[in-house]
């Protein structure tokens, strides 16, 4: 009986030890991620903190504390993480980070991280297609400004710059529809403009060829829409 005590007694020792090694292992690793965040080294704290919290969840009611301090700062640094790309103009490296930062928040439920990141997705796309745009490259602003009219059809700005980068890229019906989009979500007056514009050069190159009655046919859209 003595000799099952003494091997009961060892065995609770012994898993006393491995649970202090286990909780001095997380709060190191807890205490690097910190030195990496000072430093800036966002993307090897986020993984020092990712890993220090499965290392102080395996040492239960001990860990407990570093386990409520990884899931505060986990979803924090993902999002930071994509604002620095987006400041860098790195577009869709930006939303695909993002897109990550709501994942980590959603597994810790960090509602405002979530909200944060859901409203900086669209305005990062609206940030790409006005480069693309500026820059000439409507087939790369056209599939920019497309993909947050498909998320959000009421967004009218969107549709607006929609209808530019259509406009340069020569594609007149398909701006026309963008325009009207815009124009029935907050756009009207500068829609209406746009489309007035189109049907106007339409009618100055029907007159130079001499079709007078496609001429006159733009001319009474031009005067519907200005």
């Amino acid at each position: 009986m003595k000799k099952i005590l003494l091997t009961l007694s060892a065995l609770v020792l012994s898993v006393g030890l491995m649970s202090a090694q286990d909780l001095a292992q997380a709060t190191e690793t807890y205490n690097n991620g910190a030195s990496a965040l000072s430093a800036g080294e966002k993307a090897s704290a986020l993984a020092q903190f990712q890993n220090a919290l499965k290392l102080a969840q395996a040492c239960g009611d001990e860990g407990a504390e570093i386990v409520e301090n990884c899931k505060n700062v986990i979803p924090t640094i993902g999002l930071s993480i994509a604002k620095d790309l987006i400041k860098a103009e790195e577009y869709d490296n930006a939303v695909a980070k993002l897109q990550d930062a709501v994942k980590l928040a959603e597994q810790f439920s960090a509602d405002e991280v979530i909200e944060e990141a859901k409203g900086l997705i669209p305005q990062v796309m609206m940030q790409k297609g006005a480069s693309l745009l500026n820059a000439k490259d409507y087939a790369g602003a056209v599939a920019a400004y497309q993909s947050i009219v498909d998320a959000d059809p009421a967004n009218g700005v969107a549709a607006l710059r929609l209808g530019m980068a259509l406009t340069g890229a020569g594609k007149t019906a398909d701006a026309i529809k963008a325009f009207e989009a815009a124009a029935a979500n907050g756009q009207e007056a500068t829609a209406k403009k746009q489309i007035a514009n189109l049907y106007l050069k339409d009618a100055a190159a029907a007159l130079k060829e001499k079709k007078y009655a496609d001429a006159f046919a733009a001319a009474v859209k031009v005067n519907e829409y200005a």
